[in-house]
């Protein structure tokens, strides 16, 4: 008896330390509260972020998205080659996308003089065929699924895909719709509320529901950024966008000092 309950002591040792490894692999952080309220933050950075240098440096949206999207392909490979979930580095290369999908998505609604309908629906259809080419090649597209450098790829430009749907969905509901920049504001705050709603008391997938709640994220980040930044006849407060980033960014960074965050489990 002795011996085969060593025999199972090992066997069980041996399978944590597989399962310690396997969660080592998942460098995505678990969905909570504080992850939205940081996600939130980060698509507002990411608005005022990408229209200081844009706009404010007069660099123009085809300079800066070359800059963005030299440091978001920067930040991706680095997050990708870490042996661990790293909260900054993660939320480092958040923020990457979504000053990325800012200018990118002013570029294609102004520079390439394709509005704003044509470049929501065009960025609409490069996100589903992102996800479904996901799905189609992994099987999920559940993020407890991201634990190899193939899922964190289709992960990563699946999000970059979403941040710039939603910058471009954002200035559509805003500018076009005339809801104005605090309707928009509660029109897509009311959508999220929707989806936490279903969360808890539909029996809708939360994988479909979490990507319908990372899209709408970044509308509310782009309205209220613009809330914060544009000028007051327009429907702004006038803030600075260089002052307004830099609220935002110390905010980040004080919830993820004072709420650590641990990575998502590994689905089996």
């Amino acid at each position: 008896m002795s011996a085969t309950s060593n025999l199972k002591k090992m066997i069980a040792s041996e399978e944590n330390m597989t399962a310690t490894r396997e969660d080592l692999l998942t460098k995505v952080p678990e969905v909570t509260l504080v992850f939205w309220i940081i996600k939130i933050a980060a698509t507002t950075l990411g608005e005022t972020g990408g229209d200081a240098v844009s706009m404010s440096m007069n660099l123009g949206y085809l300079v800066a998205t070359g800059i963005f999207a030299a440091i978001f392909i920067a930040a991706v490979a680095a997050q990708i080659y870490a042996k661990r979930f790293h909260p900054f580095w993660y939320w480092s290369t958040i923020v990457a996308t979504t000053t990325v999908g800012t200018t990118m998505a002013d570029f294609a609604d102004r520079s390439l003089g394709i509005g704003y309908a044509g470049g929501t629906m065009l960025l609409f259809a490069l996100l589903m065929g992102s996800l479904l080419i996901w799905y189609r090649t992994l099987g999920s597209v559940s993020v407890d699924t991201v634990s190899s450098p193939k899922a964190e790829m289709f992960y990563w430009v699946t999000i970059m895909f979403s941040q710039t749907l939603g910058t471009a969905l954002g200035d559509w509901s805003a500018d076009t719709a005339g809801l104005g920049y605090s309707g928009g504001a509660l029109l897509f705050g009311a959508l999220l509320a929707l989806v936490a709603a279903a969360y808890y008391w539909t029996s809708i997938s939360h994988t479909v529901l979490f990507w319908t709640a990372f899209i709408l994220t970044r509308p509310l980040g782009a309205v209220v950024g613009d809330l914060l930044d544009k000028p007051v006849a327009a429907g702004g407060l006038a803030l600075s966008r260089y002052s307004a980033s830099a609220a935002l960014l110390v905010f980040m960074i004080a919830c993820i000092l004072i709420f650590p965050q641990r990575a998502a489990k590994r689905s089996h």
